[in-house]
């Protein structure tokens, strides 16, 4: 075994693989840009190199700088964890000419699977089931309306060297199949340097899923079992789980055979995934192959209780793997959310700035449920537009596919996460559906199952009355040691009635406490039993509220709280029940009317403006296009309309909502 590793990466996987190297006794080098120079998994590592300016182009993609890191600290070997150079065969090139061991698969196998048009004519070649489609790469957007038309809607237009969500476009129509090849040729460009585009029939109704792989440099290869990617949002995995709640035992096989026999094909080492297409029969079809650590490898450590840097790790310095396929485990059921910085009320734009809490729930790997949490952030790091806006994986793992989930809603309900726009109240809202719970997931889940995008969730009726219980002893609490402090409340001591108002809904209670528990009184005479250990400047309330558990993030505002729960987001005032009788008379604020702008949704850059001063817009005309993350988002007319300025010219760098163009009305 190898004595020293550089992490040629950055954020929670570079923290992750860090971990595993230390318990092993391996020397880590970290590697980061003139962003990262104050980013956790710099200060993870037993040393650390500079390599450049901030752009990934500049330092995390190149390879003359990550070897000489290496030569500069002696590394001996290095992991390129996922993105950036991981699948470029270039990469592992290089450093075989240095002398310096890869933990990764051989280039020949990166090559021929990197590129998705030979991987699948591989694929077919080595018996593998493949999705319909036109092989050949794609010259204009002509040609692909042409090919479209002969595969029949809906197509996938997809980048050869894509991934991550990238370069992919699904088209229902000869418009949509111009716009997508337009921007996933634009897009390929930006993040892969290779704009090759080609064209495959989209499956509807389907299911991703995928197989984990691992093989050693001694003709070893077994599969570890699957997850299922579905809920995905713009191509991008969001919730991940394993094993898939759809696969039956015989199906499970065969994808794993078959995925097995491709690596075989191409002479694969260390880990590795075989991406799926499964439709609603149970026929699946192969999708691709990275040739990398997946995002969700978590996962299936968890069912499988092996650590998959290890066998890595193992695997590039030329041990054997230390099981057989027959010793291959799959214990329980384990659920991955993805904590992204975007804001899920805003079409899940990508967000920036600085976390100013950072509170993640305690990870547990002994007791049942097990929570884990793979981050490369602290309270304080900054969210730039450089990289991609993952902050964290969060795992449980239960025995069951439903205690798994339970303890996820309970994980996300304790994250604490502030100063940047996150997903954290939409993955909190999709462990509460039914349907989900269930099991009946697509990749067109988020499509169909919030049309209009995420504005909440309305709780029921009895989740309504806990959480105005909850506040109702918050505040009590608050004003009691207030009250012992001596501070003047206009009262000699806190009242034993309030009145709670969340939305249009009010509570009024009679309130008696002792030391952690209150009893409170309706006005129908119902009573409720409240044990709350909640202080004032807590931030995470667990109360229970007639015997069910609530944990709820409690933030003090003027007259009560904001109270985040299952993916709502509420403010209740707590009042004096005669202050309560006015506010039906107090005046509302009017927001202003901003529907004659088209504000910038996101921090990005202007890629391009398709109108001028004066221009006649229609409903869904493309107005300008904003790239945030690498990602190109299309900015679309709402209703008719006339351009009367434009206030930005393309390649300005934008804040979230800055004017771009003003419109006048026709």
């Amino acid at each position: 075994m190898f004595s020293s590793l550089l992490i040629a990466n950055r954020g929670e996987i570079a923290c992750r693989i860090i971990k595993t190297a230390r318990r092993m006794g391996i020397r880590t080098i970290a590697v980061y840009s003139d962003a990262d120079a104050n980013a956790l998994h710099v200060k993870m590592a037993d040393a650390s190199v500079p390599i450049g300016g901030s752009a990934a182009r500049e330092s995390y993609l190149s390879i003359d700088k990550i070897v000489a890191a290496c030569k500069a600290t002696g590394a001996e070997a290095v992991h390129p964890g996922y993105g950036f150079l991981s699948e470029n065969a270039a990469f592992p090139a290089a450093l075989a000419e240095a002398g310096i061991i890869f933990v990764g698969p051989p280039a020949s196998a990166i090559e021929a699977m990197g590129d998705k048009i030979t991987s699948k004519k591989l694929a077919a070649e080595a018996g593998v089931s493949t999705v319909p489609g036109h092989m050949g790469l794609v010259g204009d957007a002509d040609e692909a309306v042409t090919i479209a038309n002969l595969i029949g809607y809906p197509v996938m237009i997809k980048a050869s060297a894509g991934g991550g969500g990238k370069g992919m476009r699904i088209a229902w129509s000869d418009a949509e199949a111009r716009e997508g090849f337009e921007r996933s040729k634009s897009e390929a460009a930006s993040s892969f340097g290779d704009d090759r585009i080609f064209i495959e029939k989209f499956v509807t109704e389907p299911r991703h899923i995928e197989i984990q792989l691992i093989g050693d440099q001694h003709g070893n290869v077994l599969y570890l079992n699957e997850r299922e990617c579905s809920i995905q949002r713009r191509n991008q995995k969001v919730i991940e789980e394993a094993p898939s709640p759809f696969l039956d035992a015989r199906t499970r096989a065969a994808m794993g055979e078959q995925a097995v026999a491709l690596a075989r094909a191409v002479g694969y080492t260390s880990a590795g995934t075989v991406e799926f297409l499964v439709d609603k029969h149970r026929n699946f079809y192969f999708l691709e192959m990275n040739t990398r650590l997946q995002v969700e490898h978590p996962i299936t450590e968890l069912i499988t209780g092996l650590d998959l840097v290890e066998l890595m790790l193992r695997s590039a310095a030329g041990e054997k793997l230390p099981l057989a396929q027959s010793e291959v485990r799959l214990d329980g059921w384990a659920i991955e959310s993805r904590i992204y910085a975007e804001d899920p009320y805003r079409n899940f734009l990508p967000s920036t700035g600085r976390l100013t809490r950072y509170h993640p729930p305690a990870e547990n790997l002994t007791q049942t449920p097990f929570v884990r949490n793979d981050t490369g952030v602290q309270e304080g790091g900054e969210i730039s537009t450089f990289y991609d806006p993952m902050i964290a994986k969060l795992c449980t793992w239960a025995p069951t596919r439903l205690e798994a989930i339970d303890a996820m809603q309970v994980a996300l309900d304790e994250f604490e996460l502030e100063g940047v726009g996150n997903n954290v109240p939409f993955l909190s809202a999709v462990m509460g559906q039914a349907r989900f719970r269930e099991g009946r997931l697509t990749t067109g889940y988020i499509a169909e199952e919030f049309p209009d995008g995420f504005s909440g969730v309305a709780l029921d009726a009895e989740s309504f009355s806990h959480l105005a219980a909850l506040a109702c002893c918050s505040a009590y609490a608050l004003e009691t040691r207030a009250f012992s402090n001596g501070t003047p409340l206009g009262m000699h001591h806190p009242e034993s009635r309030r009145a709670v108002l969340i939305g249009g809904q009010r509570w009024d209670f009679a309130i008696r406490a002792d030391g952690i528990e209150y009893w409170l009184t309706a006005p129908d005479g119902s009573k409720h039993l409240v044990e709350s250990g909640w202080k004032p400047g807590m931030s995470l309330c667990i109360g229970r509220v007639d015997g069910d558990v609530h944990h709820v993030r409690l933030d003090r505002v003027t007259g009560g709280f904001r109270m985040r729960y299952r993916g709502a987001d509420l403010v209740a005032r707590v009042l004096l029940p005669h202050v309560a009788d006015l506010m039906p008379v107090m005046p509302v604020k009017v927001p202003p009317d901003l529907s004659r702008f088209l504000l910038c949704p996101m921090p990005g850059q202007v890629v391009r403006i398709d109108v001028k001063d004066g221009d006649l817009v229609e409903d869904g005309q493309t107005l300008a296009i904003v790239e945030a993350m690498k990602m190109e988002n299309v900015l679309k007319a709402e209703k008719r309309a006339r351009v009367s300025k434009v206030r930005v010219k393309p390649g300005a760098v934008l804040a979230v909502d800055e004017v771009i163009l003003e419109f006048e009305a026709i």
